[in-house]
C-alpha cells in the first residue's frame, strides 16, 4: 500500500473544515488532536461532556490543574469567557441541538452513515457513553480514522458489523487516504492522496466509491 497520511494530518485536514465561531465536540482520544490544527483566523468553542465550554489548549508539562479536565481526562486550561455547568446541562447543548459539529473515531463506517466507534469485545468498554448523544445531537458528525485496520482489513463497509454508536449519522469521513462523504446512502469520493489510484483505493474499501465530479488531491503538510 502507499504510504498514509499520519493521525496528525488526518487530524490537520478534519480542522480545516471548521468554521470560525463553530461549536465544536471532539471524541475522546485521537479526535482531540484536531483543537491543535485551527486555521488561523478562526476559532472554534470546544464542549466537553463533563461540562465546560469554550476551554483552552492542554497546558505545559508541569503545570496542569488537575480540577481542569475534560471528557477524557486530559488537562485543559482556561481562556475568557470558559464557562462551567452542570453534567446534565451538558447533554442538554447536545440533545438539544447547539453543536454544530462533533468529531469522533470510528471502528467502521457504513455506507448509509451508520457509525461503529465502541466494543464491547476483549479490550471494550462496558457501554457506547456520550457518543450516541453526540452523534445524533450535532448538526453535522465527522469521523477520523484510519482507511483500514492494523491487519489490513476496510473501515468503510457496506454494512458494520460491531455494535452501533448511531444510524445514519456520519457525513463526512477523514481517512489515512482519502476524504470521503455519505450522501445518499452511498460513499462519495471527495478527495485522495495523488500517488494512489482509484482502484487501489477502492481494493482498500469495503462498499463501492462513488464520483461526484473531480476528486481532488490530498495534499497535506507535515505537522
Amino acid at each position: 500500500m502507499t504510504s498514509k497520511l499520519s493521525n496528525a494530518q488526518i487530524a490537520w485536514r478534519a480542522a480545516q473544515d471548521i468554521h470560525d465561531g463553530a461549536y465544536v465536540n471532539l471524541g475522546i482520544g485521537y479526535p482531540e488532536m484536531v483543537a491543535r490544527f485551527q486555521p488561523e483566523g478562526r476559532q472554534a468553542i470546544f464542549h466537553t461532556e463533563n461540562g465546560i465550554l469554550g476551554f483552552g489548549e492542554a497546558p505545559a508539562p508541569g503545570e496542569e490543574d488537575w480540577d481542569l479536565i475534560n471528557a477524557g481526562k486530559k488537562a485543559v486550561t482556561l481562556k475568557p469567557g470558559t464557562a462551567f455547568f452542570h453534567h446534565a446541562d451538558s447533554f442538554a447543548m447536545v440533545r438539544g441541538g447547539h453543536l454544530d459539529v462533533a468529531i469522533l473515531g470510528a471502528y467502521q463506517v457504513a455506507q448509509n452513515g451508520d457509525l461503529a466507534n465502541w466494543s464491547t469485545g476483549p479490550k471494550g468498554v462496558p457501554a457506547v457513553g456520550g457518543a450516541m448523544d453526540l452523534v445524533h445531537g450535532a448538526k453535522r458528525v465527522a469521523v477520523i480514522t484510519d482507511h483500514v485496520t492494523k491487519d489490513g482489513k476496510p473501515k468503510l463497509l457496506e454494512s458494520c458489523t460491531l455494535p452501533l454508536t448511531g444510524v445514519g449519522c456520519v457525513t463526512r469521513i477523514y481517512t489515512s487516504l482519502a476524504v470521503v462523504d455519505v450522501e445518499g446512502g452511498r460513499f462519495v469520493l471527495r478527495e485522495k492522496l495523488p500517488a494512489l489510484s482509484f482502484d487501489e483505493l477502492q481494493s482498500l474499501t469495503g462498499a463501492p466509491l462513488h464520483l461526484q465530479g473531480d476528486v481532488a488531491d490530498l495534499i497535506v503538510p507535515e505537522v
